[in-house]
């Protein structure tokens, strides 16, 4: 059933994940406004570029573009950072990895609920992975769980902000699956974390995209200098 009452906001990073996001809710809701976050990352024009291309795939006008330049300036992840270099993927670490920034979903969802008080919408969407929450702490459910909480504890009385996660609990697979299916425009998307041409497909965030489009037996549509596989 579509929602016309109230717009719905997606935080659309120009990857996978949140365009399948993006999909999911232009299901559910008539009124769209997509998020993005500008906060130094390596490819960060390239990302914006697959963002502003999935805005207009899905007819969004009502766009916010931050930037949030305090987190390159805090540092301490590869994706900000040009010191610190980007790890080859090792899809069995259980540790954190070096492209994890420090607290960046908390950031980000912030600006998106101040924004939502502001429009009325009370749906937040945000395309995280607990597939990926072995090494980011805040793309777990318990993380959601408490954000949800203070936001309902720290916004005006009657605002019903609220934040969805429809792909947390599934496999990059079938995030690959569900995409296809809904006719999300996988092809503009942009998910390396180091390259803005061609991606690289050795990064973690390469290796685990492949790795779903080639368990869903889906050929991934964009290009890559170098294509392993992850499938076992």
């Amino acid at each position: 059933m579509m929602n016309a009452d109230h717009p719905a906001i997606v935080l659309v990073s120009g990857g996978m994940d949140s365009c399948v996001t993006a999909a999911v809710a232009a299901r559910a809701h008539t009124s769209l406004a997509f998020l993005h976050a500008n906060y130094g990352q390596r490819t960060e024009a390239r990302e914006l570029t697959a963002f502003h291309a999935i805005a207009q795939h899905f007819g969004v006008t009502r766009t916010l573009v931050v930037p949030m330049n305090h987190l390159a300036a805090i540092g301490g992840s590869s994706l900000t950072d040009h010191t610190i270099p980007v790890t080859p993927a090792d899809l069995q670490a259980t540790g954190i990895p070096t492209s994890y920034v420090p607290f960046r979903n908390a950031n980000i969802l912030a600006v998106a609920v101040s924004w939502a008080e502001v429009i009325g919408a009370r749906t937040i969407y945000i395309g995280a992975v607990e597939e990926d929450s072995s090494g980011y702490p805040d793309c777990r459910r318990a993380f959601f769980d408490a954000y949800n909480a203070m936001v309902t504890t720290g916004t005006k009385p009657g605002s019903g902000i609220a934040i969805q996660t429809p792909l947390l609990s599934m496999s990059k697979a079938e995030i690959v699956k569900r995409g296809t299916e809904l006719h999300a425009p996988l092809a503009l998307t942009w998910s390396c974390y180091q390259a803005e041409d061609e991606a690289c497909g050795v990064c973690d965030s390469c290796a685990l995209r492949l790795r779903g489009f080639q368990r869903a037996g889906i050929p991934d549509p964009i290009r890559y200098r170098i294509r392993p596989e992850y499938s076992h």
